[in-house]
């Protein structure tokens, strides 16, 4: 027989999985691209495929009947979009689109449901992440409630950079103010005072991370939380980038 071969991506879940649990199922996956602001899956629509993100972000959002969205999750290497469907649903509750570019194994969503059912190590990984990830969205709630705009900027930014590998993220005052559900007025103002405090740059839609421990001490205790809960935990802590050293400054 052949010998199995252990999972050598950066996704945190397909990691997890024994050599021969990845074997098995391995046939069913496929590399794709995710591009900026792509819709990955949309409100009520048919939950087709799952996706097991290696690089970029993807944001989860609540629609409101007016339009307005916020963001209510935030998923890179340590998971998978559509996990909903590995629990049975056929279509999806939420709207969720790459919000930083980057590359996924794609999976058709009901081989993965029957990858669900079958093994016992594909059950513990994916309930694993579901669980961190009803644990975020609670915690965001929290933070969207109690503490104030630059805390949760300061917060949202230091999540993005854990789970891109960039220091430098494609964002414009538009979608931050979606992201963070409050006015463009008010992410514009929030984005000056932190860039003149030397911690970010924000230029032609783009924003640079400049000083890492600026941003976490002006950030609220949920990024310690969702930091410790995402990445410090993990048995597979390796396959993320090294946000541990200070961010040196770039040159204006």
């Amino acid at each position: 027989m052949p010998q199995a071969s252990r999972y050598t991506g950066r996704n945190r879940i397909l990691a997890a999985l024994p050599p021969e649990d990845f074997d098995r199922f391995s046939p069913a996956l496929q590399a794709v691209s995710l591009s900026l602001r792509q819709v990955i899956h949309d409100v009520s629509s048919p939950i087709e495929h799952v996706y097991f993100v290696e690089q970029g972000v993807c944001s989860i959002l609540t629609i409101m009947a007016d339009g307005s969205a916020i963001e209510v999750g935030m998923i890179g290497s340590e998971g998978m979009v559509g996990v909903s469907a590995v629990f049975g649903s056929a279509t999806s509750g939420q709207h969720v689109i790459c919000q930083i570019p980057g590359t996924a194994l794609r999976m058709d969503a009901a081989r993965c449901k029957a990858a669900f059912d079958e093994s016992a190590a594909v059950r513990m990984a994916v309930l694993r992440f579901a669980t961190a990830l009803i644990n975020l969205s609670a915690q965001t709630a929290a933070c969207n409630r109690l503490h104030s705009i630059e805390q949760r900027f300061a917060r949202w930014l230091l999540m993005a950079h854990d789970r891109s590998q960039s220091d430098i993220m494609p964002m414009t005052h538009e979608f931050l103010a979606s992201m963070l559900g409050v006015r463009r007025a008010g992410v514009t103002v929030t984005a000056g005072e932190l860039q003149r405090s030397g911690l970010i740059r924000y230029h032609h839609g783009q924003i640079t991370i400049r000083d890492r421990d600026g941003l976490q001490a002006t950030a609220c205790e949920c990024y310690r939380i969702d930091h410790e809960r995402f990445m410090g935990s993990s048995q597979n802590q390796h396959l993320l980038p090294d946000r541990s050293s200070r961010i040196p400054k770039h040159a204006a």
